[in-house]
């Protein structure tokens, strides 16, 4: 049984608050299998994270060789750089999208993940194909409520547009 799996992520946001979306394209042996979902109202930095934590989750066994290639310098470097473990050392405090780093680490810790950042629209087949898969998502019709983000805008904590 194959361990490896090959993760393909991105986010974006049509506006910075906005509407946005995320696209994931999961590898492993011959499977493949593409995720999408769209939000009225997020940011890019969560719709690339909520990208990584969805391809995460989407994995049925624990304990397998993942390799997670994004554009995000946000996501990549919050990890290989060890910033997220000061920021669960100190409580999160004053960092933005507590909930979803909480989240990541809870399914980073199932398996042995390395990131590899890509350019972005750099023609990685990959990348650009999550690059199609979050834009389309962001202009659906149905957009889902990033809860985490709109809550934290109704309280006054973020801003709720541009």
């Amino acid at each position: 049984m194959n361990n490896r799996v090959t993760i393909y992520t991105d986010g974006s946001s049509l506006g910075n608050p906005g509407p946005g979306g995320f696209g994931v394209v999961l590898l492993a042996g011959p499977h493949r299998r593409e995720i999408s979902a769209g939000y009225r109202l997020t940011t890019n930095n969560r719709m690339e994270l909520l990208a990584v934590i969805t391809g995460l989750e989407a994995l049925k066994r624990d304990g397998l060789d993942v390799t997670v290639y994004s554009d995000s310098r946000y996501v990549v470097d919050a990890v290989q750089k060890g910033w997220i473990y000061g920021w669960i050392r100190k409580g999160f405090a004053g960092k933005k999208n507590e909930d979803l780093w909480r989240r990541f680490m809870r399914v980073f810790d199932r398996h042995r993940v390395r990131f590899v950042w890509v350019k972005g629209h750099n023609d990685n087949a990959g990348n650009e194909r999550c690059d199609r898969l979050a834009t389309t998502a962001a202009r659906g019709t149905e957009l889902l409520e990033d809860t985490g983000y709109e809550t934290a805008a109704v309280a006054g904590e973020l801003p709720v547009s541009v």
